[in-house]
């Protein structure tokens, strides 16, 4: 019997052990992961113990049935969500609904407690419009797209947004992409932007749909990331879904300002594919992915970092000089096989070998292979989630992967095979109604 063979069947029948005999409620960090969900039925956070050997999962606080006839219990909509490094603290999108007494707009903070259990009332920070959420990899800044809330109102820029565009907080001019920095209590400051952003000619009013940074360190071997400097800079790219565009933008690492890219005069753009959705970066510093929901396609880019082993075909630049373009990756756009649709969220694992994609149209997720010289991704078998898949999260240690679909209300929970990429499935998990962001510790 093969060792790839002999190690699916010992996880399974671990993961049946699991399911049978249910570990209860008890949290224990060190044999036991955290999941933590954003309901948006009862406007709640709940959390989820589960083994890091079967996967066996449980509630640790509000569970469904406890809360099934609950609402607002935070006050507003939770969406998106991440977790600090440590999992101390988490950061949840909140939308203002009128049925809510004293509900706002903004970001609310969240003390996860060391027995797994997070108090519903948190800090609310306000915010224009939040539509999604990253977090420097350091843990000490948050970045925050704000979809059509992109630009001050100049006409003749058209379509003109919805609403009034409103600045970042603590700004008088920075649209788009609000920065915070956060505190050891978890408590979010505006952090003000110096870059200059000028609207491509031929470009209408952006939306900022998805945003990601770049590592400043390499937790993982360094054979692993062999060929990647060491970051002295940090970028940020996000995807405007409205102009098929990646942005990118420098960060400042001893403030978190949003600024320039390095020897630019301003914010660069580069092309993708019809309604990019997603965006993420492989964990050593080498590649962007972009899901393009429109066409089903994924884009690819070299990140040129000075790594002295690209070449000039991929980074038409000195190698000394690492200034976060991006470069498409020979091949690109990439193709998603079988029946995939609609591809949205990204995630890559941890050692950078494959990118995960959530299609949330087929209600799938395709796992596809990264080339670590050249960046191309080739697909793997497709994987069924529930209905209606919103978010997707991995875990730092490659061992288990989760997604919320959100009517019927379930999180789906996979295995992962770190030598292939292939997931092995656990029977669902139903949460609370209408579950939508997800992060792991």
């Amino acid at each position: 019997m093969s060792k790839k063979l002999a190690w699916l069947l010992g996880l399974g029948t671990l993961v049946m052990i699991g399911v049978l005999l249910a570990c209860g409620s008890h949290y224990n960090p060190a044999s036991d992961g955290l999941v933590i969900v954003a309901s948006q039925g009862s406007g709640l956070i709940q959390t989820f113990s589960f083994n890091l050997s079967s996967g066996s999962i449980a509630d640790v606080s509000n569970s469904v049935g406890a809360t099934a006839n609950l609402t607002c219990q935070i006050a507003g909509i939770p969406g998106s969500l991440v977790l600090n490094p440590a999992g101390t603290y988490a950061f949840a999108i909140i939308n203002q609904t009128d049925q809510c007494s004293g509900s706002q707009t903004g970001i609310e903070s969240f003390v996860v407690n060391s027995n797994g259990t997070i108090p519903n009332s948190g800090t609310v920070t306000t915010d224009p419009n939040p539509i999604a959420i990253a977090m420097d990899p350091s843990g000490k800044y948050l970045f925050v797209a704000e979809g059509t809330n992109s630009l001050p109102p100049t006409p003749p820029v058209l379509p003109i947004p919805p609403l009034p565009p409103t600045p970042c907080p603590g700004t008088t001019a920075q649209y788009g992409i609000c920065v915070y920095a956060i505190g050891s209590n978890g408590s979010l400051t505006p952090v003000p932007g110096t870059f200059n952003f000028v609207l491509p000619t031929g470009f209408s009013h952006p939306n900022i749909a998805a945003l990601t940074t770049t590592p400043i360190s390499f937790n993982i071997s360094s054979a692993v990331c062999s060929g990647s400097p060491n970051a002295t800079q940090e970028f940020l790219y996000a995807v405007d879904s409205q102009n098929n565009a990646v942005y990118e933008f420098g960060v400042d690492m001893s403030t978190g300002a949003l600024q320039n890219p390095p020897g630019d005069s301003k914010v660069l753009n580069f092309p993708t594919g019809s309604y990019p959705f997603g965006v993420v970066v492989d964990p050593c510093n080498r590649f962007v992915y972009v899901s393009d929901a429109n066409s089903n396609q994924i884009s690819a880019y070299t990140i040129c970092n000075g790594s002295a082993t690209q070449s000039s075909t991929q980074c038409p630049i000195p190698p000394a000089t690492p200034d976060g373009s991006l470069v498409a990756v020979t091949g690109s756009p990439f193709s998603l096989t079988g029946n995939a649709n609609g591809p949205g969220p990204l995630v890559v694992d941890a050692l950078g070998n494959y990118l995960f994609v959530l299609n949330q149209l087929s209600n799938t997720i395709s796992p596809m292979a990264i080339s670590p010289v050249t960046g191309s991704i080739s697909g793997r078998s497709v994987y069924n989630v529930g209905n209606q898949p919103k978010a997707m999260v991995i875990r730092s240690d490659d061992s288990w992967l989760f997604v919320t679909n959100y009517n019927p209300p379930t999180l789906s929970q996979f295995a992962v095979v770190p030598n292939t990429g292939a997931l092995v499935p656990v029977p669902a998990t139903v949460t609370d109604n209408y579950p939508w962001g997800v992060a792991v510790k």
